[in-house]
């Protein structure tokens, strides 16, 4: 093995993959080269390559935090032959007997333990063996939970002055709650950095915080000092009722708000004014350098605004989330954790020593995308985490799961591999990067259980073998989407065939919706974009025509009906512990929110929800196809 291989091995990179066809490919050492060097292992020549080599050996000593599974083995390397002393969060210690080849037994307590070893203390994070899921959230051994998805900046109400909110949320949790859901799945809602043109939610400024312009001050102030603080602000602008969103407009009346309701903080009454304070102790240096590095950001200079904020967003969200257990749902709020951040956003400043710099996250080249894609997205290098303790990704969990009753994990093949590009490079260019998957789930359990959480990982595309028998065994449920959920003929598997260990729903946010994709809404705009000549188009149309008269003869079989309305509740029958409908279907839209693959030329994360639309007959509908498949 050349040394260049050699120091890619080591540095967790794949050479070798399989495409979504099933062929082997294979990394070319060039792009190897320009991948090793942004992760800073020098490899321009056999010297350099054994020189970088040699400094990630003596990375692999005994890292600040260990994971293991309670009662399971953990391998603490440098260690061996020797008796620890471990101490639990709570105070309570065990002893821990090391073999020779350094590997122990973990207590059977989940937590984090400490032990000293060479003048220093290190981390044992002990999880249970699988995450907190729906049926402990319902207390029923065979739940049958359902619930809406929904694009947070496409809700209204009436003062949302052209941008969704906490409030338009909250609106959409009475809905579901009246029809008998359990759950609401929301877009992110990431802190985000300034823009001129579109927002997309999955590239944030950072993961750990809210963005402000979705908080809803009238669930937390109150609608009477809302109006007093804001009486001098121009009325139209809150009285947007266009179909798309103007981001920049609608920021800007937002910031304006917020800057108006900062000026007026002094005027709050005492609980709130207390509880801002507590809010900005708890926050520690993490909040103090994220609202430095928005202040710098936004250009206003003003930390205090962007503390302010912060606050006012976490006691919406946790607000709403309150309203939705009030009114009897069994989980809540599910938030969606993004793969990855802004380069140059304030979580790739809180952790530069973990940080790929230099390189941004992808897909390579398939069958659906022959050119690959570059999201324009960083991520954590897997050796920078190990080093850290895990810390930025434990604070990430944190963050997240806060006041909320499951979380998304968007592209969960994350946890085991991530495609990397050097930034400017083509897509093809890049290689797989392996991650540390069984500490990842460890600390995703442990963190679950905490805040009692349940986890839902997005297993779409090109899924390594066996990824999805272990999230399963880790209680992280999968996703079957309805167009997808097939046999290896291309037959749709009726609803009793559907995976029991994975959320059911009609559609995501990067799909057509059922009403789009049964008309080839979808094919129309990619011929429009120029993605497809004429016969192309003609030829995918005919190809969706069979497809639809496959589906409705599948519903037919299971349901007795065919149509739309027949195939939510077609999905809505699968043994899944809960099923999730976008609002989009629920209303019967045609467009859907984003067409992957476009930035400018499709109105991605723009699309608005009708605001007289009602999708209570949807909701109801849906909710007993639940009950009578059960």
């Amino acid at each position: 093995m050349s040394a260049l291989h050699a120091l890619a091995d080591a540095a967790g990179l794949c050479r070798h993959w399989d495409d979504v066809a099933g062929v082997p490919r294979n990394v070319a050492d060039a792009d190897l080269r320009a991948i090793l060097q942004a992760m800073d292992l020098p490899a321009a020549t056999a010297s350099q390559c054994r020189d970088s080599h040699a400094r990630l050996a003596e990375r692999a000593a005994l890292t600040p935090l260990s994971t293991a599974q309670v009662g399971g083995r953990v391998h603490l390397p440098g260690l061996s032959a020797r008796r620890l002393r471990l101490v639990h969060e709570d105070g309570g210690a065990v002893d821990l007997e090391v073999d020779a080849q350094g590997v122990a037994r973990a207590p059977v307590r989940p937590g984090d333990w400490q032990f000293e070893h060479a003048g220093a203390v290190h981390a044992l994070a002990v999880a249970p063996v699988r995450c907190f899921g729906v049926a402990d959230a319902l207390e029923t051994s065979q739940p049958r939970a359902w619930g809406v998805g929904v694009q947070v900046y496409a809700t209204r109400h009436a003062h949302d002055a052209g941008l969704g909110d906490a409030e338009g949320v909250a609106d959409w949790v009475r809905r579901v709650a009246a029809a008998g859901g359990d759950a609401l799945a929301l877009s992110p809602v990431h802190a985000a950095r300034p823009t001129d043109g579109v927002r997309s939610p999955y590239s944030p400024s950072d993961r750990r915080f809210l963005e402000p312009t979705y908080a809803a001050p009238s669930l937390v102030l109150g609608p009477e000092f809302l109006h007093a603080a804001c009486a001098h602000l121009d009325p139209a602008a809150c009285c947007d009722d266009a179909a798309l969103i103007d981001w920049p407009a609608a920021i800007d009346a937002r910031w304006q708000r917020l800057r108006a309701l900062h000026e007026a903080r002094d005027r709050l009454p005492e609980p709130l004014r207390a509880d801002l304070a507590h809010f900005r102790t708890c926050g520690g240096d993490a909040l103090a350098a994220f609202a430095r590095h928005a202040a710098l950001d936004h250009g206003d200079g003003d930390a205090g605004l962007h503390r302010f904020a912060q606050w006012l967003a976490a006691r919406s969200w946790s607000n709403v989330q309150r309203q939705a257990r009030d009114r009897g749902m069994g989980i809540g709020l599910i938030a969606d954790i993004a793969v990855g951040f802004d380069p140059g956003g304030a979580e790739a400043a809180a952790w530069p020593d973990a940080v790929l710099t230099g390189l941004e996250l992808g897909a390579p080249p398939d069958a659906f995308n022959a050119a690959g894609q570059c999201w324009g997205v960083a991520g954590f290098d897997a050796a920078g985490l190990r080093r850290s303790g895990y810390a930025p990704f434990r604070a990430l969990l944190q963050a997240t799961m806060r006041d909320r009753g499951g979380v998304r994990i968007d592209h969960i093949l994350g946890l085991l591999r991530l495609w990397l590009v050097p930034r400017g490079a083509p897509s093809a260019s890049g290689a797989y990067l392996r991650y540390p998957l069984d500490d990842l789930l460890n600390l995703v359990a442990l963190e679950s259980w905490r805040q009692r959480c349940i986890v839902i990982g997005e297993d779409l595309g090109v899924v390594p073998p066996g990824l999805r028998e272990t999230l399963s065994q880790r209680g992280v449920m999968g996703i079957d989407v309805l167009a997808f959920t097939r046999d290896a003929d291309g037959t749709f598997l009726p609803p009793r065939r559907w995976r029991r260990d994975a959320v059911a729903t009609t559609t995501t946010h990067d799909l057509p919706t059922l009403a789009g994709w049964s008309r080839g809404r979808d094919l129309e705009w990619r011929a429009r974009l120029g993605e497809m000549d004429a016969a192309t188009l003609q030829a995918e149309q005919r190809a969706r025509s069979a497809d639809v008269v496959a589906l409705d003869a599948a519903c037919r079989d299971a349901t007795g009906a065919t149509g739309p309305a027949a195939w939510m509740a077609f999905a809505a029958a699968s043994p899944s512990p809960l099923a999730l409908l976008p609002a989009e279907d629920a209303l019967g839209l045609v467009e859907q929110p984003n067409l992957p693959g476009t930035v400018d030329t499709h109105p991605n994360w723009r699309r608005r929800l009708p605001r007289d639309a009602d999708p209570a007959p949807a909701l109801t509908a849906f909710a007993h196809a639940r009950s009578h498949a059960a």
